[in-house]
């Protein structure tokens, strides 16, 4: 599937937000004649950093990052998802970080005598910027740098994480995830062996993180249209040789959104503050009834497990 083609998503923004749980609250806000859109129980956005935002943080601060030697952790806000350590400043005071790596949707920081484990979840983001320029509302946490810098993690709904650990693959948030696309364990017989004897939709059992780790929505979406694939596809009906067409399909399609710097629906910004951009290159995700870049039939829409898939009818097949 030659040329990457696609549209970025288009949001209005509401002149008014109101959080409810009945119509009725919405009705009396027109009564007094507000635009009001009603939330129900669910963010605005709902998209996360998937592994090749994750990547791509990683690969641009690793240069700047790796050798250097923390001063210290300033912590302003310490209630993320999960309490961030209380004596972070002590923890990092004078320890080098040897390696910036990623594992999943994780960012790990291997310093003299532990780890860092940093999650960006639904909003966050790490920035090297310097330290006087000074600390806006959810910037929560700097960590403090030679030559008066810092690495400053920001996070607007604190769904993200700054953690420590002595042993990164026995922390529970680690030890269950399972094996990396972009390596040479993901292959046509693994794969193949994952899908045996399962029912499961082949979309769901690729974002199933305790199985493959990364490959969030948006990716599984498009690596199943470069397969050829329906995702509602049973994982135990794939023969080999479409779970190898399969894996090459993921390996693509993640490269190529690393490449560009990831998606930027609307929060992620990289390392440097600069945005991804691979949204322009969608094929079918957020495309519902635009005709396929392929044979021009309308992109179709379903829910599985409350989540969207987008695929071509005519393309992908069971």
């Amino acid at each position: 599937m030659g040329v990457l083609a696609g549209r970025a998503a288009r949001r209005r923004a509401p002149s008014m937000v109101i959080p409810c749980k009945r119509p009725a609250t919405q009705q009396r806000a027109r009564q007094r004649g507000q635009n009001v859109l009603v939330i129900l129980l669910r963010p605005l956005n709902t998209i996360m950093p998937e592994l090749p935002e994750v990547e791509t943080v990683c690969r641009g601060l690793a240069p700047s990052l790796e050798n250097q030697i923390l001063l210290g952790a300033r912590v302003r806000q310490p209630r993320l998802r999960w309490p961030v350590p209380e004596n972070l400043d002590a923890l990092t005071r004078g320890q080098r970080i040897h390696h910036l790596t990623r594992r999943g949707k994780y960012l790990l920081a291997q310093l003299d005598h532990g780890w860092l484990i940093m999650h960006l979840g639904m909003s966050g983001s790490l920035r090297l910027t310097q330290a006087a320029i000074e600390p806006e509302k959810h910037d929560h946490v700097d960590l403090l740098l030679p030559d008066k810098q810092v690495l400053r993690y920001r996070d607007p709904r604190r769904f993200g994480a700054l953690l420590w650990c002595e042993d990164p693959e026995h922390h529970p948030l680690i030890a269950h995830l399972g094996v990396e696309p972009l390596t040479e364990a993901f292959n046509a017989a693994s794969l193949h062996a994952l899908c045996q004897h399962r029912k499961t939709a082949i979309k769901l059992l690729l974002m199933n993180a305790s199985l493959i780790v990364g490959v969030g929505n948006i990716y599984a979406n498009e690596s199943l249209f470069h397969a050829g694939i329906d995702p509602r596809q049973a994982a135990g009906k794939l023969s080999r040789p479409r779970c190898g067409r399969l894996v090459e399909a993921v390996r693509q399609t993640l490269a190529q959104a690393i490449a560009a710097g990831g998606s930027s629906l609307r929060d992620f910004v990289d390392g440097h503050g600069k945005p991804g951009y691979f949204q322009q290159s969608y094929f079918v995700y957020g495309r519902t009834g635009e005709a396929c870049a392929i044979c021009t039939t309308p992109i179709r829409h379903l829910r599985q497990n409350a989540r969207s898939s987008f695929y071509c009818p005519h393309c992908q097949r069971r």
